[in-house]
C-alpha cells in the first residue's frame, strides 16, 4: 500500500490509540503498509528510542497516586517522575501513574529495574536455577544456558520495568512508560513505591537507587 492511499481515517485512529505526532502516525502506516498493529509497534520501538535520549533528563516534578483494590485489602502508593509540573498535570500522566499503581497491586513487584536486584537476591535466585538445572543431568555449558533463561523470567517476576502490564500483556511496563516519554515529550521514570496487603506481616517498598535520585 503506497503513501497516498493511507487515509486521514487511519493516521486518525493510530494517533488515538498512540498519542503519537500525525506525521509519525502516517509514516508507520506508510511503512508497515496500512497494518495498523504493526504501525503501533513500529511507534512503540521509536518511543523506547524516544525515552533512551530523554533519560538523563532531571525529572523533578511528577505526583503521587494511591490505588485500593479487594475491598480495601491491597493498597500501592507510587511516585512518578516527570521533568515538568505542566506534564504532571495532564491527563494522559495521571491516567500513566493509575495504571502503573494499579499494575503494582496485581503483579507484586519487588524492585523498579533489574540494576536495583540486590545481589544476595540475584545470587540466591540464581543457585537455586543452577542446582534445578544441574539435577538434570545436563552438561555445564546447558546448564547454564537454562539458568540464563530462568533469570530472564525471574527478572519478569520482580523488576516492575520488566513485567508485562497487566491490562496489555503485550506490553513491558518499561515500553509503556517509553510510550508516554514519545507522547508527553518529556523523561518519566517511577521513583519509588509501597505495596500494602492485609494480613502480610511486610510491604513491599521500593526505591530507585540514591544515585538515580540524584540525579532527578
Amino acid at each position: 500500500m503506497s503513501e497516498n492511499v493511507i487515509s486521514a481515517a487511519q493516521v486518525k485512529e493510530l494517533r488515538d490509540k498512540t498519542g503519537a505526532p500525525m506525521m509519525d502516525c502516517k509514516k508507520a502506516l506508510t511503512e508497515s503498509k496500512g497494518s495498523m498493529d504493526e504501525a503501533v509497534t513500529l511507534l512503540r520501538k521509536r518511543g523506547v528510542s524516544v525515552a533512551a535520549k530523554k533519560a538523563d533528563r532531571a525529572t523533578s516534578e511528577g505526583a503521587v497516586a494511591d490505588y485500593i483494590h479487594a475491598g480495601g485489602k491491597i493498597g500501592v502508593l507510587v511516585e512518578v517522575n516527570c521533568e515538568s509540573d505542566f506534564v504532571a498535570r495532564t491527563d494522559d500522566f495521571k491516567q500513566l501513574i493509575h495504571d502503573i499503581a494499579m499494575h503494582i497491586a496485581a503483579a507484586d513487584p519487588k524492585f523498579i529495574k533489574r540494576d536495583e536486584v540486590t545481589p544476595e537476591a540475584f545470587e540466591r535466585e540464581k543457585e537455586i536455577y543452577r542446582a534445578q538445572a544441574a539435577a538434570t543431568g545436563k552438561p555445564p555449558a546447558v546448564v547454564e544456558k537454562i539458568v540464563e533463561g530462568k533469570m530472564g523470567k525471574f527478572y519478569e517476576e520482580v523488576c516492575l520495568y520488566d513485567q508485562p502490564f497487566i491490562k496489555e500483556q503485550s506490553t513491558t511496563i518499561a515500553q509503556l512508560i517509553a510510550t508516554a516519554v514519545g507522547k508527553l515529550g518529556e523523561n518519566i521514570t517511577v521513583r519509588r513505591f509501597a505495596r500494602f496487603k492485609v494480613g502480610e506481616a511486610t510491604q513491599t517498598v521500593a526505591i530507585a537507587k540514591p544515585a538515580e535520585v540524584a540525579a532527578e
